[in-house]
């Protein structure tokens, strides 16, 4: 859960709270007094009291919201989300104090958490197959300047949707592997050009450890070949569709397909 909620109070008027929501990135806030959780208002909510923009949020509000204790499991806070069709879920204390909160994000988040470590072991396995080595996992930031890219290619458009997920904290850790002159990618390309267009200096890896540095590996080779051993040596493609959203918006009429990383373009220049 996030331990640093964003509130608005109930003696707040809804123009305030209109403006507070229009500032933010959320769709709503908790109600909370002198740390104790009344409920929840929503964008929504609001607009049924648009037309009274003085009166307080105590007057309007409906008393009470669904909410989670700190000892729920991840699995029943998902149910309660999913099932009611929430994005923000409050968490509460014995006291009814707020405490905390969970979204729809952090749920996604935790599942990808539990996937990982299968992934992980998968591409340690391979690559201690493939080049007769034995390798150990470690979890650290690493810095952007010593990452070194095995791909030659990204897509704009995926680079657009990972910008817009990272900045709302789904920053998936990328795997890569430890070699004297830095970090070998397997795994995250697009998650690590998009980071380094938002401007940051590390990121969360995976990074496997082979025992013996001076065996070249396979995809060591290639990024040679290709004259990679920089992330500014990725060429970014901007005039075509990455496959993940051609299969995605391929329901969509193409007009309005194609208005889909505008749109995200414009809501990261409003955060």
């Amino acid at each position: 859960m996030i331990r640093d909620v964003q509130v608005v109070g109930p003696n707040m008027t809804v123009e305030e709270v209109r403006q507070k929501i229009i500032s933010s990135n959320f769709h709503g806030f908790p109600i909370a007094e002198n740390g104790y959780l009344l409920g929840f208002i929503t964008a929504k909510e609001l607009l049924r009291h648009i037309d009274h923009p003085d009166a307080k949020i105590r007057s309007v509000m409906r008393r009470g919201t669904l909410c989670a204790v700190p000892s729920m499991s991840v699995n029943d806070a998902m149910r309660v989300l999913f099932r009611y069709g929430l994005r923000n879920l409050p968490v509460v204390d014995e006291d009814k104090k707020l405490v905390g909160i969970i979204s729809n994000i952090d749920i996604v988040r935790s599942q990808i958490e539990k996937s990982r470590p299968g992934k992980v072991m998968s591409v340690k396995s391979f690559m201690e197959q493939q080049n007769g080595l034995k390798m150990k996992v470690v979890n650290k930031e690493i810095p952007m300047s010593r990452i070194i890219p095995s791909q030659k290619e990204v897509y704009m458009d995926e680079l657009i949707g990972r910008q817009y997920e990272i900045k709302r904290g789904l920053n998936e850790p990328i795997i890569v592997i430890e070699r004297r002159n830095g970090f070998l990618v397997v795994d995250g390309h697009h998650r690590i050009m998009a980071a380094k267009k938002l401007g940051m200096d590390s990121f969360k890896a995976i990074v496997l450890v082979p025992n013996d540095y001076d065996v070249k590996l396979g995809l060591e080779k290639t990024a040679e070949r290709w004259g990679l051993k920089s992330l500014d040596d990725v060429t970014i493609i901007e005039g075509a569709k990455h496959p993940f959203m051609e299969v995605t918006t391929m329901l969509l009429p193409n007009e309005e397909a194609s208005t889909i990383n505008e749109t995200l373009m414009s809501m990261q220049g409003e955060d």
